[in-house]
């Protein structure tokens, strides 16, 4: 893999997206740098290394899917992101989707026809979650809520 170095062509020294890297202890490299802002700036918060790969190429960019693959797992491990392994109810494996870590809390729902993901954060379930870890006698350290679901049917009602 080429590393750019500060200095190189495309590679803004005083960007958010330089500071972020370095300041997850990662070198600035341009494939890290450019898949990083596409995260930032994805109209998608949920998106898979295929997915950023796609993307990468419709902007001209050459960087292969292997390299997406380790950058992505290098900014899950400096926490960067924050990788989800969503099932989309289409009887295939689950595929990991990756979302930016922005620190705060949320829980998702999927919808299984769309595909769409759904972020929320609800108080009441994240009280009953602890109550009922300690009623067991845990305390949680982390979760994932993850509810599929299905858009409601409504019915007429004459």
């Amino acid at each position: 893999m080429i590393q750019y170095e500060l200095g190189t062509p495309g590679v803004d020294v005083m960007s958010e997206e330089t500071r972020e890297l370095r300041k997850a202890g990662l070198k600035v490299t341009l494939p890290r740098l450019r898949i990083l802002q596409l995260l930032d700036g994805a109209s998608r918060k949920h998106v898979t290394a295929d997915d950023v790969h796609r993307m990468l190429i419709d902007q001209g960019e050459d960087i292969g899917l292997a390299t997406v693959y380790r950058v992505l797992n290098q900014f899950e491990s400096a926490g960067l992101v924050r990788k989800h392994m969503f099932d989309d109810g289409s009887g295939r494996a689950p595929q990991a989707c990756y979302e930016l870590e922005e620190g705060e809390h949320h829980d998702h729902m999927v919808d299984l026809e769309s595909g769409d993901v759904v972020e929320f954060f609800d108080e009441e379930i994240e009280r009953l979650q602890e109550q009922i870890a300690a009623k067991h006698g845990y305390e949680i350290i982390d979760h994932s809520l993850v509810l599929y679901v299905r858009k409601a049917v409504r019915s007429s009602t004459g």
